[in-house]
């Protein structure tokens, strides 16, 4: 048996289209390797992943939303300077998160106590506001 290959003709367009799809992949593969190196070097951050979705209009160059970093660079030299720092940021707000939940819990509980002090002034004012004037 035989296998024929079948040339198949494309305009310039079309094969510049298909050159930038397939540089687009091996960007993002590119950025997946760099996130398992930054897991592999730290031995934290297992549990993330990375989505690079460029955006000229973006305002962040990327963030940590639950476990997923995005990224939206628009070249991959800017992506991967991005993508690090992200991790890094990631880290280290694991590493406080037991402050930030501590400091949360004593600032609810510093409200409660400073409203229950407002209200209690409130009802003072009002018992003196209440009072009749005495006559002089």
């Amino acid at each position: 048996m035989s296998s024929s290959c079948r040339l198949i003709a494309y305009t310039n367009q079309e094969a510049y289209y298909m050159m930038d799809e397939l540089l687009k992949v091996e960007e993002k593969l590119f950025l997946e390797r760099e996130l398992d190196r930054l897991k592999q070097l730290s031995d934290m951050g297992k549990n993330l992943r990375t989505v690079w979705l460029p955006s000229e209009n973006s305002k962040k160059e990327g963030q940590v939303v639950g476990r997923t970093i995005y990224i939206y660079s628009t070249n991959i030299h800017n992506a991967i300077q991005t993508l690090r720092h992200e991790f890094i940021d990631y880290l280290i707000c694991k590493a406080i998160e037991p402050y930030q939940k501590l400091a949360n819990i004593l600032l609810s509980l510093i409200s409660e106590d400073a409203y229950r002090k407002k209200e209690k002034v409130v009802e003072a004012l009002l018992r003196v506001l209440d009072e009749p004037p005495s006559p002089n």
